[in-house]
């Protein structure tokens, strides 16, 4: 189950999502490009951004591409699925490879894995917003 207070954004065109509360090394927020997500899907033909918190109390904003027939829809209006699984569990399995591959980087000479477990922690194995 996600978050109550993270903020999501999705980018169709540029096939992002944005967990706004996680932050890059950078202070941005954190965006992936993620290929594992049906962005051909037709239910998302005339969608060009999500705005949603997943805390049951927002009217989630689906942003319509400029344009083209209709006007922004709240998620429960735009019916176009469950946002947890097409796109936070997404992200989550991305995150957790790039937690991953940061700790598989973070290497002293001669250190042994011991040593890297007390010095940065274990690999990270899961990871939920």
């Amino acid at each position: 189950m996600a978050n109550k207070n993270v903020k999501w954004t999705v980018v169709f065109q540029d096939k992002k999502v944005i967990n706004q509360s996680v932050k890059n090394d950078v202070g941005a927020s954190t965006a992936y490009k993620l290929d594992s997500i049906d962005w051909d899907n037709a239910k998302f033909a005339d969608v060009h951004a999500i705005q949603y918190i997943p805390d049951g109390d927002h009217d989630n904003c689906v942003e319509m591409t400029p344009g083209t027939f209709g006007r922004n829809k709240t998620w429960a209006e735009a019916n176009l699925g469950d946002f947890q699984t097409q796109f936070i569990n997404k992200w989550d399995a991305e995150h957790l490879s790039y937690l991953q591959a940061v700790w598989d980087d973070n290497n002293v000479p001669s250190e042994t894995a011991e040593q890297k477990i007390n010095r940065i922690g274990a690999r990270p194995t899961s990871y939920s917003s």
